[in-house]
């Protein structure tokens, strides 16, 4: 048996060659060509799943260490009999820190309290749940549309879209990607949407670049519409558009999911459903996962935002945007070789009030009331 594997994968070395041929290769190198003999790919949303990959080769088994699918077509899958997986729920608590950081910087440099805003999440899955809870846990007032979920579950926890963008402050974008039929998502934020908004908006997308149409969202920007924009899923990636990327006002190359638990739990979720599907004995060993530059955040005693100031310690989107907005062109590289992040629980916070430490340990960090004790 024969697997070809995006070498981007971490933590993937040496689990499969007792059992099969693995081929790593760049995700981008990935070709028609170089599948043929192929009985599985392994791969991430950089290799486009589709025909021209995969038409006359052996594959039958498709599993991408990602939140998306949509760079799969479903529907020749189907038609060849491929199975496909993907990891849905891995990266969820990373893509949501991310949001969070996001939220907290938006606030520090545009100088508004998130506790006076509302927050409208668009899809509300895996993702959009743990957006909630941290805005929540933060103060905001929040709103949820996600349309299959009001239908399957009844309307009283949702909203309409139409109410949703005329009372939200900001917008984070979270369904999945459709690009057809009824609950179509490709180019949901286009000109008419921003037309429909009733006061202008702060955005953040950690979803797909392509369910904003570009071209509207910078008209948008310039018309006062969006008020400024958190971006790290960009339409055409990796060639993204400069002069949106100077717009934003945070801007990172598509990194919101990449902690080192988040990549090991996708890893290891694609790797025990391949086995399922070639009966093959699963054997998974946690991998040594190294501390985070900051491992212990000890606070001022008289920090009067000490809830933004832990929280943009454990990330501060800013940095990646400079690295970003500083060689563009490098996006992928800048992709390929991020330094993984840890999720909250990894980092313990000191010298918090106890209503500071409820709200943090309920998002998972470790915390103390002051640097003698131990962790609560």
């Amino acid at each position: 048996m024969k697997v070809v594997v995006a070498q981007e994968i971490p933590f993937l070395k040496g689990l499969l060659e007792p059992f099969c041929e693995v081929v790593y290769l760049p995700g981008n190198k990935i070709s028609n060509r170089t599948i043929q003999d192929a009985d599985a790919l392994l791969v991430r949303s950089a290799t486009l799943c589709d025909s021209a990959l995969l038409e006359g080769s052996n594959v039958s088994f498709i599993g991408t260490a990602s939140i998306g699918h949509d760079h799969i077509d479903a529907n020749f899958c189907e038609a060849r009999n491929i199975t496909w997986v993907n990891a849905p729920s891995c990266k969820s608590r990373a893509v949501a820190q991310y949001v969070t950081s996001s939220l907290l910087s938006l606030a520090k440099q545009e100088s508004f309290e998130l506790s006076s805003k509302t927050l409208g999440i668009i899809g509300v899955g895996q993702v959009g749940q743990k957006v909630e809870r941290n805005a929540r846990l933060l103060g905001m007032n929040v709103l949820l549309n996600d349309p299959p979920r009001a239908r399957n579950e009844g309307e009283k926890n949702f909203t309409s879209l139409d109410s949703l963008l005329d009372q939200s402050d900001i917008i984070s974008l979270h369904p999945t990607m459709e690009k057809e039929g009824p609950e179509k998502t490709y180019h949901l934020l286009n000109q008419e949407f921003f037309e429909r908004l009733s006061k202008p908006i702060y955005l953040i997308n950690a979803a797909r670049g392509s369910m904003v149409d570009t071209v509207a969202l910078k008209a948008a920007i310039q018309s006062g519409k969006v008020l400024g924009c958190a971006l790290d899923c960009w339409e055409n990636e990796p060639l993204i558009d400069r002069d949106l990327l100077e717009m934003s006002l945070i801007a990172t190359p598509h990194i919101a999911g990449y902690t080192y638990e988040g990549k090991a739990c996708a890893t290891k979720s694609i790797v025990e459903q391949f086995c399922q599907f070639f009966n093959l004995p699963f054997h998974w060993e946690e991998p040594e996962i190294p501390e985070p530059e900051k491992a212990v955040i000890k606070l001022p005693r008289n920090c009067p935002t000490k809830l933004s100031n832990a929280l943009l310690q454990v990330y501060d989107p800013l940095k990646d945007t400079e690295q970003l907005k500083a060689s563009p062109e490098q996006f992928e590289r800048l992709r390929n070789q991020y330094a993984l992040r840890r999720d909250y629980k990894a980092t313990k916070v000191l010298n918090l009030s106890e209503n500071d430490a409820q709200i943090l340990r309920a998002m998972g960090l470790q915390v103390a009331l002051n640097a003698r004790e131990n962790i609560l």
